[in-house]
């Protein structure tokens, strides 16, 4: 299979190409940006290699990497993780892990809880997170069959 710095590379290298097609079909500044920023996040922060424990991404959220050990823990390798399903899986964990930390500052400490996700901004957003997702797992099915072929 590719290693994390080519998939990265790859993701990041037909990241102008999708921004291009965008604006090319009308979208608009805002979401472009929107997009943008969640792709290249996603690429870097939550790819379908947080599943193990010691891979690139994990790496990447320094002294927080810990708290993808019990992602990793959770799906095995190349599972639902690198699946349809497997940013939707991502997110999900972010929020229960955003929830751990500002409910209990809500009710004990008063502190507000984040305002609303902007309803305009969940489009481009899911494009940005899923698109790198659907390249890194299209990139490891290619490799794969490339090599059963030559086998």
């Amino acid at each position: 299979m590719p290693t994390g710095k080519v998939h990265l590379a790859f993701e990041l290298a037909t990241l102008p190409g999708w921004v291009l097609a965008g604006g090319l079909a009308g979208v608009e500044h805002t979401s472009l940006t929107i997009f943008s920023l969640s792709y290249v996040g996603a690429s870097l922060f939550l790819s379908p290699d947080l599943d193990l424990a010691r891979s690139d991404p994990s790496r990447r959220w320094g002294p927080l990497r810990f708290l993808w050990a019990p992602y990793a823990a959770l799906f095995r390798h190349r599972g639902i993780s690198h699946s349809l399903l497997g940013p939707l899986t991502r997110l999900l964990y972010l929020a229960a892990l955003s929830s751990l930390v500002f409910l209990p500052l809500h009710f004990l400490a008063g502190v507000p809880l984040p305002s609303r996700f902007p309803s305009e901004a969940i489009p481009p957003v899911l494009v940005g997170v899923y698109l790198p997702h659907l390249l890194h797992v299209g990139l490891d099915r290619l490799v794969a069959l490339r090599r059963r072929r030559s086998l």
